[in-house]
C-alpha cells in the first residue's frame, strides 16, 4: 500500500484540527514528532506554543482576551528519562503521572488512558489524540504508539479507545487528528492513523506542515527530532500569533 503524502493531506483539509505526526527519518537516523493545533473560535485562536524545562505548554498570547482556558491550555509535550508523550490534552499529565508514580510495564500508556475519555465540548464531542516514543539510543531502532479516544458516532454515553503499536521503519510515520474534516458538528476522525512518508530534517518536516495547513485556521507547531544514537534533540516551535 503506498503511503499518503503528508503535504496533500493537510493542503486539501481545511480543518483536521489538532493533529499528530510520529515515525522515523528517512535517513534512519533519527525519531520524528510533530504536533499542531488550529482554531476556528478566537478563544482558540489566541494560543502560542512555549518550551520548558521538561515540555512544551500552550498559552494564551493575549491574556485578556482568554475567556476559557478549559480544554486549550495544556502541555502537549512532556518529556521522560527514555520517552516522550505527545497529546491534545491534559491526558499527557495523565499518562506522564501514572509513569511517575507506578513505572511503565509495557502498557502504561494503554491503561493512563483508559481512565480518561473524549473532551465534554458537545456538539463535537473532541477526540483525545496521545502518542508516546520508546527509546532505546542503541542504535537505529525505536518504538511508538498512538491512541484517539472518541464518542461512538457523536453519542456521548460511549466511549470507544483504540491503541496502535508500531515498530518504527526508515522514512514512514504515522498522522492522527482530532477530525475528519471542517463541519458542524465536526466530525471526529475515524480509521487507523494515516501512513505518511516523512524527510529527513525537522526544518523539512516543519516546513510541510506548517506550509500546508490552513492559513485562517493554523495557531502552532511544534517540531522534535531525537538522534537515535545520541539521543539529542533539536526542535521547532511556530506560533502565528508571532510571526
Amino acid at each position: 500500500m503506498a503511503l499518503y503524502d503528508l503535504k496533500t493531506l493537510l493542503s486539501e483539509n481545511s480543518y483536521p484540527g489538532r493533529g499528530i505526526v510520529v515515525g522515523k527519518s528517512a535517513d534512519g537516523k533519527s525519531a520524528m514528532i510533530a504536533y499542531f493545533i488550529m482554531g476556528r473560535s478566537e478563544n482558540s485562536r489566541n494560543r502560542i506554543f512555549e518550551r520548558f524545562e521538561g515540555g512544551m505548554r500552550t498559552k494564551a498570547f493575549d491574556e485578556s482576551k482568554l475567556s476559557d482556558p478549559s480544554l486549550i491550555i495544556y502541555n502537549p509535550y512532556l518529556a521522560l528519562d527514555s520517552a516522550d508523550i505527545v497529546t491534545n490534552g491534559d491526558q499527557t499529565d495523565t499518562v506522564y503521572n501514572y509513569i511517575k508514580e507506578n513505572g511503565d510495564d509495557g502498557f502504561s500508556f494503554e491503561k493512563a488512558l483508559h481512565t480518561r475519555e473524549f473532551e465534554p465540548d458537545a456538539p463535537n464531542f473532541t477526540p483525545r489524540i496521545s502518542a508516546m516514543l520508546y527509546y532505546a539510543f542503541a542504535g537505529s531502532a525505536f518504538n511508538y504508539k498512538l491512541s484517539i479516544l472518541k464518542s461512538n458516532n457523536g453519542n456521548p454515553d460511549a466511549c470507544q479507545r483504540y491503541f496502535y503499536s508500531y515498530n518504527s521503519l526508515d522514512g514512514i510515520g504515522h498522522f492522527i487528528h482530532t477530525y475528519k474534516c471542517d463541519g458542524n458538528p465536526i466530525p471526529s476522525f475515524y480509521g487507523e492513523p494515516e501512513e505518511v512518508a516523512l524527510p529527513n530534517t525537522a526544518k523539512e518536516l516543519a516546513d510541510i506542515v506548517w506550509n500546508n495547513l490552513n492559513e485562517d485556521n493554523k495557531v502552532s507547531l511544534f517540531v522534535r527530532t531525537v538522534s537515535l544514537a545520541d539521543g539529542k534533540a533539536e526542535e521547532i516551535i511556530i506560533n502565528k500569533n508571532e510571526v
